[in-house]
């Protein structure tokens, strides 16, 4: 039986981007084949401690509504990457995500910590299947809001949380399922990655009234932190 992982990671939000952003909160909807698609089996949230900034941001509470408190209190990202291996379990997986920076995300902290990249498996970008599947280039994404706009959802929950964000992309992975293929790779076999920043300013990533679904967080790089 195969499972399908659908994931989400939340971030620190850094002003200067010369430090690497830490993962604070981990996100995941567990489906597996049902008779007509993927059904859901379970969901899987837990914060992270972070490692580099143990002191979180203003901006990131603003952003995500991830508190220090709720960091401090957090399983550190080993024990947090222990938990949720333990939590997918040992089935054949894929493990699928909105976009490409959060595995680039798992594979640096990873890396930068020592812990093995074996159990990075089957990574699939969902949002360049449903780019493509909507006859636009890998260069002009669609944002998670556009997406389940034009599939005719509404978004249910809170964006820019990870569980929240994760429940609405399976929702987008089970529509397009019969329409996809998944890739079979390992994380361990890739070449190493180059930190990215992970809101960007560029035009690629829309949200659904045609903006970057980042200009909110842009906007709080004018304030006072």
């Amino acid at each position: 039986m195969r499972t399908y992982i659908v994931y989400d990671l939340e971030f620190t939000v850094l002003r200067k981007q010369q430090y690497a952003a830490d993962i604070i909160e981990i996100g995941a909807v567990k489906l597996t084949d049902g008779e007509q698609g993927p059904i859901e089996l379970d969901r899987f949230q837990t914060y992270v401690k972070p490692e580099r900034n143990k002191v979180i941001t203003t901006h990131t509470t603003e952003f995500t509504g991830i508190t220090q408190e709720q960091v401090d209190a957090a399983p550190t990202f080993p024990d947090a990457i222990a938990l949720f291996r333990q939590w997918i379990g040992d089935t054949t997986y894929y493990l699928c995500s909105w976009g490409p920076d959060d595995k680039q995300h798992f594979v640096r902290q990873c890396r930068d910590m020592k812990i093995e990249l074996n159990w990075l498996c089957n990574m699939n970008d969902l949002q360049l299947y449903y780019t493509k599947l909507q006859g636009n280039n890998a260069s002009k994404r669609i944002g998670l809001a556009r997406a389940l706009e034009t599939a005719g959802f509404t978004f249910d929950g809170a964006q820019h949380r990870a569980l929240d964000d994760a429940a609405n992309t399976a929702r987008l992975f089970i529509r397009m399922f019969d329409q996809i293929t998944l890739e079979h790779n390992n994380a361990a076999d890739d070449p190493l990655y180059e930190t990215k920043l992970v809101y960007s300013s560029n035009d690629d990533d829309d949200d659904d009234d045609g903006h970057n679904p980042f200009s909110h967080l842009a906007s709080l790089f004018g304030k006072p932190q």
